[in-house]
């Protein structure tokens, strides 16, 4: 079959492709228009991405190390290298403690200096200082009290949110790139094909994924990697179905029917020309899910089958909280900081909603021919 006229002549392939560049970067234009429109999606989006890169330098706003010491006229970097105690003076091979009031005397005394961060405390770190019984209340050491460890909570806030953050982002990433592959696949083929996944994913809907969790946890060393693939196993089920409809929707339509007449294989029409256009669920539907994805880590934590115990974490602090109800800084910090995450990201997600929407394009591209 002879090609095309515009494909057997560069100049004007060249051309489509750059006129079919231009309608796509118009879309994206008028899409971006349409989120910033949105107040409360557009700045949820903004301090959503501030507390995020905020949170990924959470060793220089909270750690118990200095980020430079100056001594004897050096500057040493405890918060990247490990230094011995005999680096500033002191007695041990061991590495320096630098809450250590015989070394921050040293760092500190004559020409030298130390700069330590606004959070003078990691999420690990135990004030042995505090006069009274733990959990301790709010006060200018710990400015939201310690857990019944005697760690320091706004230390653990800020490292849970960036921990938590990130397995979201993990979590979502992997469910959509699997229900994507899944989806795909039953609706391209559909047939056979769509009838035996169907099957498939109402068996492995059915397995108790709370009970797995218990298993697994009682068998393996609780780690982040282990709780991520566990959860991954059956987070893709429900995005699958909405793009198996997109593709069952679109794949007898002419461009598709075209393309095949040319030869084009199957994978490029399924992730070329398919995919782009059932896309709209997908990235919708991806703040909602990792807001799922984050509460399902939450959850696991109060329980005590998420993450391991030294490891900070919202969840842990909730349960903390529940076995001490007179300590109201342990639960109150925990759910403001978890409530205000998940409203940022529902705000995003109904942003996105509505960016996204087909019937206010329409509406939109009706607008700008009349």
């Amino acid at each position: 079959m002879p090609k095309p006229y515009a494909l057997r002549h560069k100049p004007y392939a060249l051309y489509f492709r750059l006129m079919k560049k231009r309608r796509e970067n118009s879309l994206a234009r008028r899409r971006w228009r349409r989120f910033r429109s949105n107040k409360r999606g557009y700045y949820s989006l903004i301090v959503f991405g501030i507390l995020f890169l905020l949170s990924l330098g959470a060793e220089f706003i909270s750690n118990d190390k200095p980020f430079l010491v100056y001594y004897d006229g050096e500057l040493h970097s405890p918060i990247f290298k490990a230094y011995p105690e005999t680096t500033f003076g002191g007695d041990f091979e061991t590495e320096a403690d630098y809450r250590d009031s015989y070394i921050l005397e040293k760092i500190t005394s004559g020409d030298n200096w130390a700069l330590f961060p606004p959070n003078p405390h990691s999420y690990n770190s135990i004030n042995f200082d505090i006069e009274g019984p733990v959990p301790s209340p709010p006060s200018n050491a710990n400015l939201l009290g310690t857990d019944d460890r005697g760690r320091d909570v706004l230390a653990r806030l800020i490292y849970g949110f960036r921990i938590s953050i990130l397995f979201g982002f993990a979590l979502t990433i992997i469910g959509t790139l699997l229900g994507i592959l899944a989806g795909a696949v039953q609706g391209y083929f559909g047939g056979r094909t769509d009838l035996f996944f169907q099957r498939f994913i109402e068996i492995w809907g059915a397995m108790p994924e709370l009970y797995l969790l218990i298993i697994f946890a009682s068998i393996f060393k609780p780690s982040i990697v282990l709780l991520l693939a566990l959860l991954s196993m059956f987070g893709w089920m429900g995005l699958s179905d909405y793009v198996r409809a997109e593709f069952l929707k679109g794949r007898n339509m002419d461009y598709v029917t075209a393309s095949r007449a040319l030869g084009v294989g199957n994978i490029t029409i399924m992730f070329r020309h398919l995919l782009p256009n059932g896309m709209t669920p997908v990235i919708t539907f991806l703040p909602f899910r990792m807001s799922g994805s984050i509460l399902a880590l939450t959850s696991l934590d109060f329980l005590g089958l998420g993450v391991p115990p030294a490891t900070p974490s919202l969840g842990e602090l909730l349960a903390q909280g529940k076995a001490n109800i007179t300590s109201w800084w342990l639960s109150l910090t925990t759910f403001a900081v978890l409530v205000g995450m998940l409203i940022l990201l529902v705000f995003i997600g109904e942003a996105l909603r509505e960016t996204f929407d087909p019937r206010l394009s329409l509406a939109e591209a009706n607008e700008n021919e009349e």
